[in-house]
C-alpha cells in the first residue's frame, strides 16, 4: 500500500492545504509495524517543508486527550494520523479533539472525514484496487496460477475535503487546491 510514501503525501498537502502551517502533532501507534515507517518518512521530508513534527506514541484511546493537549502545549497548528486501525476506530473521537482544538487535519482513510466529520484525507481508491482485484480473479480462474501473478501497488489515489470543516474551523482553502480533490463533502 506504499505507507510510508503515502504518509510523506499527506503531509505535503496538508502543508499546501494551509501553507503557514509550521507544527504539526502527529498522532501514531508506534507498536503497529507500519507506524515507525510512516513516521521516519515524514520526518525525511519535514525539513523540506519548513514543518516540525510532534510525534506522540497512541498506545490506547485513553492516550489521545493527552496528546492533544502536549499538542497545545507545544503549539500545533495542524494534525496527522498514521494509517493504523486505532485511529479509524476511534475517529469520532480524533475528529472531535481536533475540532476542539480547533486543529486541521489530514487523515489516512476518507471515512475520517466522510463519516466522522475530518478536514481531509488522502486515501488509495478502493474501488479501481477492486475492479484490479477482480482481473486477477478472473486469470485464476482461466488458470493462471496465482504466484505467477506480479504484485501491484496502487496507482489511484483520492483527496478528500470536508468544506463544512474547513469552515468551522475558520480555515480558507485554495480555489487551486479545491480543484485537485476528488471528493468535496459540503
Amino acid at each position: 500500500m506504499m505507507v510510508p510514501e503515502v504518509a510523506t503525501k499527506r503531509l505535503e498537502l496538508l502543508k499546501e492545504a494551509v501553507p503557514g502551517i509550521s507544527r504539526v502533532l502527529v498522532l501514531s501507534y508506534l507498536a503497529d509495524p507500519i507506524a515507525p515507517l510512516q513516521v521516519k518518512a515524514m520526518q525525511q521530508a519535514a525539513a523540506s517543508l519548513g514543518v516540525t513534527l510532534q510525534i506522540h506514541d497512541i498506545q490506547t484511546a485513553d492516550d489521545l486527550p493527552a496528546a492533544f493537549d502536549a499538542g497545545a502545549k507545544e503549539r500545533a497548528e495542524g494534525l496527522l494520523a498514521t494509517a493504523e486501525s486505532l485511529f479509524v476506530v476511534q475517529r469520532a473521537r480524533v475528529s472531535e479533539l481536533a475540532a476542539r482544538y480547533r486543529l486541521p487535519a489530514m487523515y489516512p482513510y476518507t471515512i475520517q472525514v466522510a463519516d466522522a466529520g475530518g478536514l481531509m484525507a488522502y486515501d488509495v481508491d478502493y474501488p479501481d484496487l477492486e475492479r484490479r482485484a477482480a482481473t486477477y480473479v478472473d486469470r485464476i480462474l482461466k488458470g493462471a496460477k496465482p504466484s505467477d501473478l506480479p504484485v501491484q501497488q496502487p496507482t489511484k489515489f483520492a483527496l478528500v475535503i470536508n468544506l463544512k470543516t474547513a469552515k468551522a474551523l475558520g480555515l480558507t482553502i485554495s480555489e487551486s487546491f479545491l480543484l485537485r480533490a476528488d471528493q468535496l463533502i459540503e
